[in-house]
């Protein structure tokens, strides 16, 4: 089983297809994985690995690292495009989620005050007051959507609460419109005998709906590039997916990110 690719609460940076050169934050354990979904391509590998021994790092122990590292950062003379929250689940679950946010933000200010804050969310944590409060903080609110359709969602994502839909998940993150990005992933295979594909007309058609009702500051789509847990996953082509950024710019006037 592919285990968690994180083993510190501050790593990188790394070049992000999406972002730039990024400094990551784990704010999940540093030797498990905790997380509402139990995605079919996740990097960090599945759930059953377990959630470790370290449990979330505390508000403060971030601020300390995330501030050593950016001192250091700085006095080297290395850039940074981005602070991303990542890691070996999902950062919302934090305890104190938004006080790490707040404390991000003013570190950020005093070092690297031209670098974005961003958040990649599974947008299942979209009803708790406070993970709302600081998500409109932040530069580049990211949040997950690879399926409009909830059969398919639930089969890619794997969300670890049954009653969880892709039409809650909509509704939610519309909240959001313009202060907000969607991500979805695409990619096509199978996995214990289900066949999955969500580049298909229906698929698409539907998403295109969901980014209407959302109205994002922009979508961005991408495909597998590294190891998954998951065997018989296929990535999708960069063709395509410019062909299906075309497709739903053409249709909603949203600004699409291909990466």
């Amino acid at each position: 089983m592919q285990t968690v690719l994180f083993h510190s609460t501050i790593f990188g940076p790394i070049h992000s297809r999406r972002l730039g050169v990024s400094l990551g934050i784990n704010l999940t354990p540093d030797d498990g994985k905790i997380c509402t979904f139990d995605c079919l391509y996740c990097e960090a590998g599945f759930n059953a690995q377990g959630p470790g021994t370290t449990g979330f790092p505390p508000r403060e122990r971030v601020a300390r690292l995330l501030e050593s590292r950016l001192k250091n950062m700085k006095a080297a003379g290395e850039p940074l495009d981005v602070i991303t929250f990542s890691g070996n689940g999902e950062p919302t679950l934090h305890p104190d989620f938004k006080g790490v946010i707040e404390d991000t933000i003013r570190i950020r200010n005093e070092y690297y005050p031209d670098a974005k804050v961003s958040v990649l969310s599974n947008s299942t944590r979209l009803e708790n007051t406070d993970v709302i409060a600081a998500l409109r903080m932040v530069d580049n609110n990211i949040l997950k959507l690879d399926s409009a359709i909830t059969s398919t969602m639930r089969t890619i994502d794997r969300p670890t609460q049954p009653s969880f839909t892709s039409e809650r998940a909509i509704a939610n993150i519309a909240q959001f419109h313009n202060q907000c990005i969607v991500q979805t992933m695409f990619l096509r295979g199978e996995y214990d005998g289900v066949k999955i594909d969500n580049t298909v007309p229906a698929e698409v058609d539907a998403l295109i709906e969901a980014y209407k009702i959302i109205q994002p500051r922009e979508v961005m789509i991408y495909s597998i590039d590294r190891k998954t847990p998951a065997e018989n996953l296929e990535k999708v082509s960069k063709e395509e997916l410019q062909a299906i950024a075309e497709k739903i710019t053409s249709e909603t006037g949203i600004q699409v990110q291909v990466a």
